[in-house]
């Protein structure tokens, strides 16, 4: 079955983790990047999560229903019963719920993500293989240069401008002008003629845009 990709604005939000070792630590710390507000459940916990005073460790098993208090929540036990349970909960009270390693109890996957400052790209099989998520991530990290991020830059600067002359950024053009050279110019530090050929594309330069 297919899957709808979103990226979640976590910033501020309760997010539920059961359980405490190694492989919730992780999924805790990815969390924890996106500003989530962590509460971790579990009866012990490693020292990323137990030393960590940013986290709200609860050290007790998982009771019937809390999930229903948070925004989110992923599972990170060995034991497919409680899985099933804080998924089961999840289900009832309209919260998605991960269960890692455990596709049969979860609601959302979570794919691999290669990332270069605010430029990411996520990898996903659909559940199926996170072996070859993260084996993919990892040849795509290997080719996200800084030049990425100083395209996004670029980018980010034409839009703003698109939506403040066109009233939005949904006009033609991006593709050609990324087609048309722009990270080989930004790799070259030819960063001017790099602008001046994407508001070509768009249609900025003749609006008397960089003149």
């Amino acid at each position: 079955m297919s899957s709808y990709p979103v990226n979640l604005e976590l910033s501020g939000q309760p997010v539920l983790v059961v359980g405490g070792g190694p492989v919730a630590a992780r999924k805790v710390a990815g969390l924890q990047s996106a500003d989530a507000r962590v509460t971790v459940v579990s009866p012990s916990a490693v020292r990323e999560i137990s030393a960590d005073p940013d986290i709200r460790w609860l050290a007790r098993p998982y009771q019937p229903g809390e999930v229903a208090s948070y925004r989110l929540a992923i599972t990170a036990t060995d034991d497919p019963a409680v899985n099933a349970e804080v998924r089961s909960d999840g289900d009832k009270a309209n919260v998605f719920v991960n269960s890692a390693d455990d596709p049969s109890n979860c609601s959302f996957t979570l794919p691999a993500v290669a990332r270069r400052g605010d430029l990411q790209i996520t990898v996903s099989t659909g559940g199926r293989s996170p072996g070859l998520a993260r084996w993919l991530r990892q040849r795509l990290e290997g080719q996200l240069s800084e030049s990425y991020d100083e395209l996004l830059v670029l980018l980010t600067e034409a839009r703003a401008e698109a939506r403040a002359l066109f009233g939005t950024s949904e006009i033609a053009g991006w593709d050609t002008a990324l087609n048309d050279g722009l990270l080989e110019l930004v790799q070259q530090n030819r960063i001017t003629e790099a602008r001046e050929r994407l508001w070509d594309h768009l249609g900025l330069r003749a609006q008397g845009v960089l003149a």
